[in-house]
């Protein structure tokens, strides 16, 4: 229990917002719930939310302790309490989650905290299945990560060894990538292989191909096959060889074929007729192709997971059947 003394710069206020402010990471829902459930009590009593406060007043918090700690990118957590994920498949060690485009897979430094890692860490926390005050340093994280306007499969580890092994195995190329993406105008040939070397640029963010190898550039290779064309516009599924940043993204550009709604890497003229505000590009397919042993997640040796309904997809190519 904590207990506080309401201030001269206090008084006035309403309840619930002088508990929203000195509890920063506790949701709005629970903080009128708290109140309403005794939880917070005002002068030792019950008190309703929209009571004014005074000064001298009392109020006294039956709350956890972590819920008292600074918003950070490491206890946004606490923050949801209803968690939205899309989950493809879970276990005790691994969630595959389908991540909306617009979603920011991990806080970005500018106090945005609302990211996919935060609602896979809020969903585990609120099953207890995670108990962050009994960990010494593990949280659930990320074992892969896509754009913030990539849609599509990402992967989270539940513990630590999951982490570890599944890290290794994407590192060596044991995790097939596959995606789909809408480019516009037809590429030649239908199927084939784009390599090149990229250089990134981080204080852009951007990323710049060449046929050449430049100083601190790395090999990029991504193959590709067209499923469809239609309208002046091509679906295609490509595989990622090496996972640099931005890669499909900038190789496809490079080619002269970049993803319907590209901003970064493709032209405001050509994406301005269809709408579109982010590219069209998706991780929909994820084969787990271990060559080497996987200890405890050797039950997964061959397993493919794949999203069935991709928004563009349907969009676009409606008649189109994977």
């Amino acid at each position: 229990m904590k207990q506080f003394t309401v201030q001269k710069n206090d008084a006035g206020q309403r309840l619930d917002r002088f508990v929203a402010k000195t509890v920063p990471l506790l949701p709005s829902s629970l903080v009128q719930k708290y109140i309403r459930t005794k939880r917070i009590k005002l002068n030792g009593r019950g008190a309703k939310q929209d009571t004014k406060l005074s000064l001298g007043d009392i109020i006294q918090m039956y709350i956890n302790d972590e819920f008292f700690e600074a918003p950070t990118g490491e206890n946004a957590y606490l923050k949801i309490t209803e968690p939205r994920l899309d989950i493809i498949y879970e276990d005790e060690n691994i969630l595959l989650v389908n991540k909306e485009a617009g979603v920011l897979c991990h806080p970005d430094g500018d106090g945005t905290y609302n990211t996919l890692i935060t609602h896979i860490q809020a969903y585990l926390y609120l099953k207890r299945e995670w108990r962050p005050m009994e960990e010494n340093a593990f949280a659930p994280a990320l074992c892969n990560r896509i754009d913030r306007n990539t849609s599509g499969l990402v992967i989270a580890a539940k513990n630590a060894e999951a982490l570890r092994i599944m890290n290794e195995k994407i590192k060596n190329r044991q995790v097939e990538k596959y995606y789909l993406a809408v480019i516009h105008g037809g590429i030649k040939p239908e199927s084939g292989r784009l390599e090149g070397y990229i250089f990134k640029d981080a204080v852009k963010n951007q990323v710049f191909v060449s046929d050449k190898s430049t100083i601190g550039s790395k090999t990029a290779i991504t193959e590709y096959k067209t499923l469809a064309f239609k309208n002046g516009l091509a679906l295609l599924e490509c595989r990622l060889i090496t996972g640099r940043t931005h890669q499909i993204r900038a190789q496809l550009s490079h080619a002269g074929h970049p993803l319907l709604g590209d901003g970064k890497y493709g032209s405001g003229k050509t994406n301005r007729p269809y709408g579109e505000n982010g590219q069209a590009l998706c991780s929909y397919r994820l084969v787990f192709d271990f060559k080497t042993d996987a200890g405890n997640l050797s039950y997964l040796q061959g397993q493919e997971f794949k999203i069935t309904k991709v928004h563009f997809v349907e969009k676009y190519f409606g008649d189109f059947v994977d």
